[in-house]
């Protein structure tokens, strides 16, 4: 696995850490194969490295429309930011998108 690679693992599994709203010890003890240790080291990793996960860094992401994607009524958008994807329905909760859009964007 190549440093970049890696690297793209971490932020990951950081940003799922991070939307599940659990411990540290607690989200480890669901995804085996890493501990606690290692979460730490990531975590603290990343803090310490200017422009990586920081909420001031910008950096913009390519958006690609497809044809056949049409939003007509009653049907979901799908939206995809890198490995994550997020389906919004009809009478979604604009608070939760919106939480879940400033993580991505920290993140991103």
């Amino acid at each position: 696995m190549t440093k970049a690679e890696l690297q793209e693992l971490w932020l990951t599994r950081i940003a799922e850490y991070k939307m599940s709203g659990q411990s540290v010890r607690e989200w480890c003890a669901t995804h085996e194969g890493i501990s606690p240790r290692q979460l730490w080291y990531w975590l603290r990793k990343y803090k310490d490295q200017e422009g990586v996960l920081s909420p001031q860094s910008t950096r913009w992401l390519p958006v690609e429309i497809s044809k056949q994607a049409s939003i007509e009524q009653g049907h979901a958008l799908l939206v995809n930011v890198g490995p994550v994807s997020i389906e919004v329905k009809p009478g979604f909760d604009p608070a939760l998108l919106s939480q879940v859009v400033r993580v991505l964007v920290e993140l991103c």
